[in-house]
């Protein structure tokens, strides 16, 4: 029998003091198996109707050899005292990608904290770490923490991105520049792809700190002040992007096509580091060499992120 169709959750109603943990596992496994259908799995498919899209959960627990009424429980938000196989089971039957498969468990499986947390303090990033982003010339460069926060930069990241120097410390975070900053749909070419990337690191975030009322109050004031991040939100897409190509239409410069570099520090793994370079004798190597050449000037008449006024 098909189950009725689940109402959509307002995301804006996340902006409390915690994400919640049990409403996150359930909409991450039902959105996960919306998404395939009997024939992607290797399952017949008799042509009856169904009224919500994607397998049924008798379908998913026959695939993942669990029952009906266990897997119905995991995806209503129970998933106390659920085994690792078990998870890997589900995962494995809803072909999830690595990325999934560790939010899944960190969802199902959350780390134990103490009753009483400490209110959340501002990442630190090493001294050598910010000596070596200062001698890092030609490169735009930076390091990413927690919710997309970024901590710190180089001369010519700024010349590249804007004078993050002039933004309040809680407005220098990539996902509200993306949603609320109009300057950064205009730099970023393929901006959707860059705003679909920065949820879905939210999303694994959260999935990871679900009790951190940072990250709940920005997820809540994205849901109230952009149509399209509660869209992205309401997908519930997680995935990491290690490496990959930018292509940004600069102020200043033009157009740059940019390959970045994503490099996770050993010793904390919720920093990152950020690099930027163009392909050697190409157009982009040129502007970046004259955003270099211009120093502080290029900053200051980057993209203007210093001095703009985020969307109400």
């Amino acid at each position: 029998m098909d189950e009725q169709p689940e109402p959509a959750q307002d995301p804006s109603a996340e902006a409390g003091g915690s994400l919640d943990r049990r409403a996150e596992l359930s909409e991450f496994l039902r959105t996960r198996r919306a998404r395939l259908k009997p024939e992607d799995v290797g399952l017949p498919d008799f042509g009856r109707h169904r009224r919500v899209p994607g397998l049924r959960r008798e379908e998913l627990a026959q695939l993942a050899g669990v029952s009906v009424a266990y897997y119905t429980r995991l995806e209503q938000g129970n998933g106390r005292n659920v085994s690792a196989e078990v998870l890997d089971a589900i995962a494995r039957a809803l072909r999830l990608t690595d990325a999934e498969h560790a939010h899944l468990t960190h969802l199902a499986k959350p780390k134990q904290h103490k009753k009483k947390q400490a209110a959340p303090t501002q990442q630190q990033v090493r001294s050598a770490l910010r000596q070596l982003l200062d001698t890092m010339d030609g490169t735009p460069a930076y390091v990413v923490g927690r919710r997309s926060d970024i901590l710190v930069w180089n001369r010519m990241a700024a010349a590249v991105f804007g004078d993050w120097a002039q933004l309040p410390p809680q407005e220098r975070n990539w996902a509200r520049m993306v949603f609320l900053t109009p300057e950064y749909r205009e730099l970023f070419v393929e901006w959707e792809q860059k705003a679909t990337d920065i949820v879905s690191y939210l999303r694994m975030d959260a999935g990871c700190h679900p009790d951190d009322p940072r990250l709940s109050a920005l997820v809540g004031e994205l849901s109230v002040k952009s149509e399209e991040f509660r869209r992205l939100w309401a997908t519930h897409d997680v995935k990491e992007k290690s490496h990959g190509v930018k292509r940004m239409q600069h102020p200043l410069v033009g157009g740059l096509e940019l390959s970045f570099e994503t490099f996770r520090l050993i010793d904390d793994q919720e920093q990152s580091l950020i690099t930027y370079h163009a392909e050697p004798g190409s157009p982009s190597a040129e502007a970046l060499r004259l955003l270099a050449s211009w120093g502080t000037d290029a900053t200051r008449a980057g993209t203007g992120t210093g001095t703009s006024t985020p969307a109400p």
